[in-house]
């Protein structure tokens, strides 16, 4: 069993609505345990440059506040260790004493996490390595969802219901290019506020379905017909037949990020190049395309009161469950069986290598290929998540 001594807690990958919510809840358990705990400032990045902050002075004032805002409050890093990188990074944790390391990140953070360990373990170093999730897109397997993605997926679901009534008003086809480079949840979660059968979005692409310039066009013109407008929405990975991005078709010149992924979320151009093919091949005017961005990761009036509580408790019970096993571990989100009204989540212990480097993505279930769009079953899944405080607009009147 591994003793509370020095815990290290970095934060890692694009930072969410909620991440602060796992450090703060992991920062105070460990506290009570009488932990030195100290963060690394930018992730994997400020250990390897000895960037490290006390967080034992922070204030239990300073908590509550950090908890509630957005971004990553230790700041984070784009950082894709390689194996000689994780080798400098057990370095470092073996020179502070480190017992326990707990990464709040995604599929590649606990990659990293992974290699460490073994690592440690190969070294005989006495190092328990403890991935907490987070990620906006809803990609980690063995979970039944990430904390991070309810925020997101009701930013975007409130943003096209707004939309919705916008092209109302002056009618004509939206598109809204949504984060997402292998997984399309977040793309599929602007249907969660739909009222009607009119109501937009009217057609959905994702990146688990091959996209095609000729269905989406024949889409658009079955659409306008009948509603004489149509919104849009379609995934930033969205990929041919053949794989390849659509995305990476129409740049001239790409670019990449650490991981040797090509830049999706930097450019309107996805955008721009569909609203042009629609404008010439269906002769439409009012055509009009919008990429999401970072507004999706950290808006702050899209919090969800569920995705804040489960970031939270995940954080408690990893600290919990390091104090009875004696290995490192990847916490996680126990799969629902039964998606109704009465919604649980229950956590479990993934290891590192059930979820390291892999990706969830969408079910065939969730997808109605031949409609363009959602199925109900994505809509009992996901609308829990985003929680209760939504705007209703009949409030309003």
């Amino acid at each position: 069993m591994f003793k509370n001594k020095n815990i290290l807690i970095a934060q890692g990958g694009g930072p969410t609505n909620v991440i602060n919510m796992s450090l703060v809840s992991i920062l105070e358990q460990e506290k009570k345990l009488g932990s030195n705990v100290i963060g690394s400032l930018n992730g994997v990045n400020g250990i390897i440059n000895n960037r490290f902050t006390n967080l034992n002075k922070v204030s239990s004032s300073d908590l509550k506040l950090i908890a509630q805002t957005p971004g990553a409050a230790l700041g984070s890093t784009r950082d894709k260790p390689d194996a000689k990188y994780c080798f400098e990074i057990l370095e470092v944790l073996k020179k502070k004493k480190i017992d326990k390391f707990y990464y709040i990140g995604g599929n590649d953070s606990s990659d990293s996490l992974r290699i460490i360990s073994e690592y440690a373990k190969d070294s005989n170093f006495n190092l328990q390595c403890i991935h907490i999730p987070k990620t906006i897109d809803n990609d980690l397997v063995s979970n039944d969802h990430t904390p991070g993605f309810g925020s997101a997926a009701k930013y975007v679901a409130q943003l096209f219901s707004g939309i919705n009534y916008d092209v109302k008003s002056l009618p004509g086809v939206y598109i809204g290019v949504v984060m997402g480079r292998h997984a399309g949840f977040l793309t599929a979660a602007s249907s969660l506020l739909r009222k009607t059968k009119s109501d937009g979005p009217h057609l959905i692409y994702i990146p688990e379905v091959s996209f095609s310039f000729d269905k989406l066009l024949s889409d658009i013109k079955k659409c306008y017909s009948k509603y004489r407008r149509v919104i849009v929405a379609v995934s930033e990975g969205i990929q041919d037949d053949k794989k390849k991005l659509i995305s990476q078709t129409i740049k001239k010149k790409s670019e990449f990020d650490a991981h040797g992924n090509i830049q999706l979320s930097g450019t309107g151009s996805l955008g721009d190049y569909l609203s042009d093919k629609i404008k010439i091949n269906l002769k439409l005017s009012r055509v009009r395309a919008d990429t999401l961005g970072y507004p999706q990761r950290s808006f702050l009036g899209s919090t969800s009161e569920v995705d804040q509580r489960e970031a939270y408790n995940i954080g408690n019970f990893a600290v919990k469950s390091s104090n009875k096993v004696n290995f490192s571990f990847s916490a996680g989100m126990k799969e629902r069986v039964n998606l109704n009204n009465n919604y649980k989540i229950e956590f479990k212990i993934n290891t590192l290598t059930d979820v390291a480097g892999k990706t969830k993505v969408m079910t065939k279930e969730y997808y109605d290929l031949k409609a363009s769009n959602i199925t109900k079953k994505f809509i009992n899944y996901a609308y829990p998540l985003i929680g209760k405080k939504l705007i209703d607009t009949k409030s309003l009147i």
